[in-house]
């Protein structure tokens, strides 16, 4: 399990890709879990939250990289960071 960081600018792409990972193959207790959502929802920011992970708006986008392009560009938007380069 990747350790867990405190912004979403702490992680590099391909650590957030991981992390993703973890939550998609859905190993550990459901409270594991409860645990990586809320850590994702917390660190993107993004309105959909989990919604991006379980029901995206379009084909193709529940893939980590489907997701990281929809949280990468949200946040562009919004003027905040992203990934650590």
């Amino acid at each position: 399990m990747l350790k867990r960081k405190d912004t979403l600018s702490a992680y590099t792409e391909a650590d957030f890709i991981h992390f993703l990972d973890e939550i998609i193959e859905s190993k550990g207790s459901d409270d594991d879990q409860d645990k990586l959502l809320e850590h994702f929802i917390s660190i993107t920011d993004h309105p959909a939250g989990s919604d991006l992970i379980y029901y995206p708006e379009n084909s193709g986008e529940e893939t980590p990289k489907g997701i990281v392009k929809i949280v990468k560009d949200w946040r562009a938007r919004q003027g905040l960071p992203c990934f650590k380069k």
